[in-house]
């Protein structure tokens, strides 16, 4: 039975703390709404909640974008746009709004509009199951991980669906190319969040969460699953399209792949998609290998040396800022890695890169599975038995 729990919780248990959405609902009752019509004004808000802070965090990426590869050629990048430019990524999102709209003759319009949208909306919705805090999740789903690469696997239809839409071959080959790469390390990702969920005996991503608690930055499954942590930044990469992976975009080699005939909004979806994956990708890296939300130093442990009951409620606050704080810190961490790969390596050749997805990473992936497996059953304490 899936625990649908709309709800924002700042406490370590369910039955403590504070309840945004109880204590949210319970002043629009006090203003004389009546529950259901209180209820209803709540609905919207978490996907408001995680849009704003999508677009945010996309924002920031971008910035950082061009301060590091400025950074990296010895440049200075943006800085007249706002204070050190932190508003060029604004005025880039502006530009793009109100440039025009072509479709290009003899196109398929429906399908040429519908390809953006298929790839852009799954991502959005995968970050309902992030946990960025104790219990603070805008869905706590049983099936929260599988939910996540299900969504993903919408993404290469909507690539696939763009190149062919276009009338365009240019287009197509990119499309094709695009399609084939995500499917092709989409196995050895799924195979290594496998072994995370078999290691966690739940696809809730709480859950996994805690399953890494209580024993500080030593009990992180980044020490037990050192193999499945590098296939899942690989093909992680390679989903998000960054470089080295970054082939349905080469410009030298396809024009620019799908996006050829794109511009104005349905350029801005595909961009905007592009560093939304790669921040929910970090922001799943953190969950499952980097402890989520827990910090190098357990918090109840640091109240027990200060002499502090865990249920006080400032330390609740407390820990659920400093919640917050690791897991933005740690996600920006592997974007800040991510940026440097881009403008420090080069770009392979698709032989390669489907080379290394099937040859080598879903070989390994799959040992790796096995060995989880094997190693579960040998030592249960340490691997979740």
């Amino acid at each position: 039975m899936y625990r649908i729990a709309s709800y924002l919780h700042l406490s370590a248990n369910m039955n403590s703390g504070i309840d945004l959405q109880g204590t949210f609902i319970e002043s629009l009752k006090d203003l004389g709404l009546s529950p259901g019509l209180a209820k209803l004004v709540w609905m919207p808000l978490p996907m408001l909640l995680m849009l704003i802070g999508a677009t945010v965090g996309v924002l920031v990426a971008v910035w950082l974008e061009r301060k590091i590869s400025a950074a990296a050629q010895q440049r200075i990048g943006p800085e007249y746009a706002g204070p050190l430019g932190v508003l060029q990524p604004v005025v880039d999102g502006i530009k793009l709004v109100f440039k025009e709209d072509i479709i290009p003759a003899k196109s398929d319009a429906w399908l040429f509009t519908l390809g953006p949208v298929l790839v852009v909306i799954p991502v959005f919705l995968s970050y309902l199951i992030v946990p960025f805090g104790q219990h603070l999740a805008i869905t706590d789903v049983n099936v929260g991980i599988f939910l996540w690469i299900a969504l993903s696997s919408i993404a290469p239809i909507g690539l696939l669906m763009s190149g062919y839409a276009s009338n365009n071959k240019y287009s197509l080959l990119g499309g094709l190319r695009a399609a084939a790469q995500s499917i092709s390390y989409e196995i050895p990702l799924a195979l290594a969040v496998l072994a995370i969920v078999m290691m966690s005996n739940s696809l809730s991503t709480i859950d996994i969460v805690e399953q890494q608690s209580g024993y500080g930055i030593l009990g992180w499954n980044i020490w037990r699953q050192p193999v499945g942590f590098v296939i899942f930044w690989i093909a992680a990469l390679a989903e998000c399209e960054r470089l080295p992976f970054d082939l349905p975009e080469a410009e030298e080699e396809l024009v620019a792949g799908y996006q050829t005939e794109y511009a104005g909004m349905k350029f801005a979806l595909f961009y905007l998609g592009s560093y939304v994956n790669l921040i929910l990708s970090a922001l799943v890296f953190s969950v499952l290998y980097l402890g989520g939300w827990e910090s190098p130093i357990p918090m109840d442990r640091l109240a027990g040396w200060i002499g502090v009951s865990e249920n006080t409620p400032w330390l609740q606050v407390i820990t659920a800022t400093i919640g917050i704080t690791m897991t933005l810190f740690k996600a920006y961490f592997l974007v800040f890695t991510a940026i440097l790969l881009r403008w420090t390596v080069p770009r392979v050749r698709i032989d390669q890169l489907l080379n290394l997805g099937w040859k080598f990473l879903l070989p390994v992936s799959l040992v790796n599975l096995l060995l989880t497996a094997a190693l579960k059953l040998t030592f249960p304490i340490a691997f979740g038995g």
